[in-house]
């Protein structure tokens, strides 16, 4: 018998596999190809940037390991979750939440979901709105590429331009009631990321060729002012990049075979491991230690020839339209959570028309006054990578794992499910104290 919990009964799904004729995926359901492409999607964002700077902290040769290692963890945790997933009613990451810890876990995972995405998506328009018009950091005025081809006009400022995007490229695609139906965003955007990757290698290989690159480091340079305590600092941008647990069970809940979801996050790992590291390993080459935290900024420079410009605007515009294609992806899940959380005796979001779109443009209207208002928020970047990001990728589906509601854990699963929360906790805790001693530092 396996032991039912009555709270796990009152909490709605985020997104249940029984939907509305209007809303439901084409016959045959969703393809594997597509699960990858919207897995991936959700994994490949903001950072992205920031892992060549992980490199020249950690070297090219701990940086490709501890990829590796954050990608199987990310394997072992979203494996947890597949299998309670299969052994119970919940169809949903809350509904696992709540199956094993009641109403505080679906209310403590609504609130990390919420937390995390909303200020992934504040980033992603913030870094779109430096790409198109540009930013003022410390003194020094960048300009975005819209003033670059056509001079500082009203039309470009930030303000404008964002509002542009939001109504007319984005808010299209979060109109979407299936996410399924981003497969074709989501597969633009893997693209461009690979297009990414493609410019920044040629880059890359034609300085060498030339000799303008730096020497990489192979391991850390402890004798240059690398501390121990800093190489902690980077588990949380990896682990922030390989994000994907929230859409694990959008994306199982339209596959016509939900068993195939192992083997879509499998592939999509494969494929994000080979754009980290090959992102790392060439932006590093190409900057070598003036690498900055967001890479994008590097490629915020004039240059002599009209290839070197026309290659630096291709760099920052693929990666505005990327971040584009994945915001849509990234606000599923957000207002899944948010419905659940606010209406969760309402009936499916999908359904309700009014409170669809009503849901979905306060939070458009909120990210983007916010983005508007602040000009760099990546700090709470950081913060997330610390706190809400590690509880929805390692922390909470561990947890599942030692509550063992339905009695199917065995007792090596339990062991790495503990070896997972000591590190996620240890690695957060020393990441936090160590980010906080160099801020004051600095003061």
């Amino acid at each position: 018998m396996k032991p039912e919990n009555p709270d796990a009964q009152s909490a709605a799904p985020l997104l249940p596999e029984l939907r509305s004729p209007e809303t439901q995926c084409p016959p045959g359901g969703a393809s594997v190809s597509g699960a990858v492409f919207n897995v991936s999607t959700s994994m490949i964002g903001a950072g992205i940037m920031s892992i060549p700077a992980t490199l020249k902290v950690l070297g090219v040769i701990p940086g490709f390991i501890l990829i590796l290692i954050v990608a199987l963890s990310v394997e072992i945790t979203v494996e947890f979750l597949l299998r309670y997933t299969n052994s119970g009613k919940a169809v949903t990451y809350g509904g696992l939440m709540a199956e094993s810890f009641g109403k505080i876990g679906s209310v403590a995972l609504q609130v990390c979901v919420m937390v995390t995405n909303l200020g992934a998506m504040i980033i992603y328009l913030i870094i779109i709105g430096d790409v198109l018009s540009g930013n003022q950091s410390e003194g020094t005025l960048h300009l975005g590429v819209l003033q670059e081809w056509f001079g500082i006009q009203w039309w470009n400022s930030r303000s404008c331009a964002l509002l542009f995007v939001m109504l007319f490229i984005l808010l299209p695609f979060l109109l979407l009631r299936s996410i399924e139906s981003l497969k074709h965003a989501s597969a633009l955007s893997i693209l461009l990321a690979v297009l990414f990757v493609a410019i920044c290698s040629a880059m890359a290989i034609h300085a060498a060729w030339e000799g303008k690159t730096e020497r990489l480091r192979l391991v850390p340079d402890f004798a240059n002012g690398v501390s121990f305590f800093d190489l902690f600092t980077t588990i949380p941008v990896f682990a922030t990049s390989f994000g994907c647990h929230v859409n694990i069970h959008p994306v199982r809940a339209e596959l016509n075979r939900p068993s195939e979801m192992s083997s879509a996050v499998r592939i999509s790992l494969l494929l994000c491991v080979f754009i980290y590291f090959a992102v790392g390993f060439f932006g590093y080459l190409l900057f070598g230690d003036s690498i900055m935290a967001d890479m994008l900024v590097n490629f915020d420079q004039s240059s002599d020839s009209v290839i070197g410009s026309l290659l630096n605007d291709t760099v920052r515009l693929s990666y505005a339209i990327h971040l584009m294609m994945v915001f849509p992806v990234m606000n599923f899940s957000l207002r899944a959570n948010v419905d659940e959380l606010f209406f969760p005796r309402k009936p499916i979001l999908a359904t309700d028309t009014f409170r669809f779109i009503s849901i979905t443009s306060i939070l458009l209207a909120f990210i983007y006054v916010v983005a508007v208002a602040i000009p760099n928020i990546w700090y709470f970047f950081q913060f997330m990578g610390t706190t809400t990001v590690m509880c929805l990728m390692f922390i909470f589906p561990s947890a599942i794992i030692l509550r063992d509601v339905h009695g199917i854990s065995r007792r090596r699963d339990k062991i790495v499910a503990v070896s997972v929360i000591i590190l996620a906790v240890g690695t957060s805790l020393t990441a936090i104290s160590s980010n906080v001693y160099s801020y004051i530092s600095k003061k």
